[in-house]
């Protein structure tokens, strides 16, 4: 059994998130030759708070924040 765990900032939509886990997913089965009931994926969101970039905290600089789609 598959098991990926995805580290992303906060600020993702739930259909990037699904639309991540279908597309991983059908890479998985299909490299790793196992049924789609197989694959588990954890996807843990991190808050801009608890994610630094160089030394500086997301939440304190705009630039590296996710922007919503348009």
């Amino acid at each position: 059994m598959p098991i990926v765990t995805v580290n992303i900032k906060e600020g993702r939509t739930v259909e990037q998130k699904r639309e991540m886990a279908r597309r991983m997913t059908q890479v998985i089965c299909e490299t790793m030759k196992v049924e789609p009931a197989a694959v588990r994926i954890i996807v843990n969101e991190m808050k801009n708070e608890n994610f630094a970039i160089g030394g500086t905290l997301v939440c304190d600089d705009p630039s590296m924040q996710v922007k919503p789609e348009a």
